[in-house]
């Protein structure tokens, strides 16, 4: 496939949850370079789960993409994650990235297959990194984008 990254034999990609916010999220949001792009860019949210691993680098399992999160609703900070043939919902509790000063929030989301709230259930589970301490309120009107970027 023409540009698609050349990895050395025997590479592994597993950063912790720090190493993603910290040296990948962080600098793609500030406009920085990352010396290697393991991360594609990908709005997830236009694919079913099982068409993203073919999109990606990497594992039979896992997958790490940068993605634009939208808003919902113009006026309103929470985030659409309809998604192709359904929907992505959270569960559990979010989880703080960051010893002393949490960078950036961890959240577990599970696609469903359908409309909510009829939507039926799959296997597919999805974390999403994204920054602590941003303003996501509506600024400017009819801007539906809530992050520039999160990682999943």
């Amino acid at each position: 496939m023409q540009g698609e990254l050349e990895l050395p034999p025997g590479f592994r990609f597993h950063p912790t949850d720090e190493e993603l916010v910290n040296h990948y999220l962080c600098r793609k949001c500030a406009g920085q370079s990352i010396s290697v792009p393991v991360v594609k860019e990908v709005d997830l949210y236009k694919f079913d789960p099982w068409q993203l691993p073919e999109m990606g680098y990497h594992s039979e399992k896992e997958w790490y993409f940068f993605s634009p999160r939208d808003r919902k609703y113009p006026n309103g900070s929470r985030p659409n994650r309809a998604a192709g043939s359904g929907y992505w919902k959270a569960t559990g509790a979010d989880k703080p990235i960051g010893k002393l000063k949490p960078m950036g929030i961890k959240k577990a989301l599970v696609f469903y297959a359908g409309k909510a709230p009829k939507g039926v259930k799959t296997n597919w589970i999805m974390h999403e990194y994204r920054l602590a301490n941003v303003d996501r309120s509506a600024g400017k009107k009819n801007n539906l984008r809530l992050d520039d970027w999160g990682v999943v």
